[in-house]
């Protein structure tokens, strides 16, 4: 499989975009409900909500950890962001959606200290959301290894000056 990147920089932000043809509500429960999230990313337990902290556990990473996700914002079924840290620091991640005819447009917003930490990040996100829209198609997942690092230079090449 040779994946296609849709993401860019944008100053320090990494964005992404995907095409999902499902209405706005569905999509959001791939994302929010977790026996969906199990499909794709991983399952998470506890309270879900603004404000709260659920364990999400990262199946498809090495050793498959669980980790802490706080939900800093939520509006169902337009607006997602949970931050979540590791090893590497924190992660801040703000998902949006938008219906687009029969389709919903899925974006996805990172803010990275270092920009060119989106050569290593950026191809992870590919795969997660190509996992997403597989997973909801019933397709075979997609291989990690045909993402990094094929796309890398992409994302280095891609920062765009806000």
């Amino acid at each position: 499989m040779n994946p296609k990147p849709t993401g860019y920089v944008r100053g320090n932000d990494l964005i992404l975009v995907r095409t999902v043809q499902a209405p706005v509500e569905d999509v959001w429960a791939s994302l929010t409900r977790a026996e969906r999230t199990a499909l794709w990313f991983g399952p998470w337990e506890g309270r879900a909500g603004p404000g709260e902290v659920v364990r999400l556990q990262l199946v498809h990473e090495n050793g498959q950890p669980w980790t802490d996700l706080a939900i800093e914002e939520c509006e169902p079924p337009r607006r997602l962001v949970v931050r979540m840290q590791d090893d590497s620091g924190v992660w801040r991640i703000e998902l949006t959606l938008r219906q687009a005819g029969p389709a919903t447009e899925l974006r996805l917003v990172q803010p990275l200290g270092d920009w060119t930490l989106a050569g290593d990040i950026g191809p992870g996100w590919e795969y997660y959301l190509d996992m997403l829209v597989a997973a909801r198609e019933g397709k075979a997942l997609p291989s990690f290894d045909d993402y990094y690092p094929a796309l890398k230079a992409h994302y280095l090449e891609s920062r765009r000056i806000a």
